[in-house]
């Protein structure tokens, strides 16, 4: 039986953050589907590290291709990946999911947030007895907002460490301009080398400048899309600083894993709900 393009029924809350989470999380988002089928989602490639804590049937989930029935995902971290992400769920899923930025996942994770890269990672292997306590909290009550609450209050509790201040200002400053600032010239100015530039970003944030610069670009573009239709594609190209309309399809098939047209269509038929920019760059 083929997989409808989205749940069908389901509940959602989402939190924004609180001036004490400012900066490190996007939003707190509390889902549960409530009627039973096969169901598809495809998120674009993510400028945010989430957490997410399970309290029903396990996502399968995917980065870069179908998912399989061996990547049953409960509650787990996923790290940033510069591709798309493949998910399916069977109607029973019910989570809670914290959207980190970039940097707010340093604070949060540490250097582990660079092992999470490219990968999820089970809950009790990221933040061991924790994020089992975390887990057994949060499904010990009902209500979404007392749970925000007992996320906001873990968050704060073991967020603390800060990024290098070059790193987070030179991040800071990619995400401000959507990634068209030039990285030698933001190298330049912090007085690093390109080169030690790209490995500090690695080691504290998983990904080298310029392919978090490509993803803000993306992103831009993709939010254009949404609310700036008349624009067309041409138009969407040169505002979000692409060298033409080939250049911005080939990262939507990088970053999104189709063209835009049909990236644009699948968008059409998703619930407005379910679709968000997925990146942190507003709060910057």
């Amino acid at each position: 039986m083929a997989a409808s393009a989205s749940p069908l029924a389901f509940d959602l809350a989402q939190r924004l953050p609180s001036p004490r989470l400012a900066g490190l999380i996007v939003r707190i988002t509390g889902y549960r589907e409530t009627a039973t089928g096969r169901f598809a989602q495809r998120q674009t490639a993510p400028l945010i590290v989430p957490l997410i804590i399970s309290f029903g049937s396990p996502f399968l989930i995917a980065l870069s291709r179908q998912p399989s029935a061996a990547d049953r995902q409960l509650s787990f971290a996923a790290g940033l990946h510069a591709g798309p992400v493949y998910i399916e769920s069977d109607g029973h899923a019910a989570c809670v999911q914290v959207d980190f930025t970039p940097l707010g996942a340093y604070s949060f994770f540490g250097g582990a947030v660079t092992d999470l890269v490219g990968r999820m990672v089970d809950i009790d292997d990221v933040l061991g007895h924790d994020g089992r306590r975390l887990r057994e909290q949060l499904g010990a009550v009902a209500c979404w907002q007392r749970r925000f609450d007992l996320i906001e209050a873990f968050v704060l509790r073991r967020a603390g460490r800060m990024p290098s201040p070059e790193v987070a200002f030179a991040y800071r400053k990619l995400a401000r301009s959507a990634g068209a600032v030039s990285i030698t010239a933001l190298a330049d100015e912090i007085g690093w080398s390109r080169k030690h530039l790209a490995g500090r970003f690695r080691s504290e944030l998983g990904l080298a400048p310029k392919s978090l610069a490509r993803m803000m670009r993306f992103h831009r573009a993709s939010r254009l899309a949404q609310s700036q239709a008349a624009l067309g594609w041409a138009g969407i190209a040169a505002e979000s600083g692409y060298a033409d309309q080939a250049h911005l399809a080939r990262e939507f098939v990088e970053f999104a894993g189709e063209p835009p047209t049909a990236w644009a269509r699948r968008q059409a038929l998703t619930d407005r709900r379910l679709v968000h920019a997925g990146d942190g760059l507003a709060d910057w």
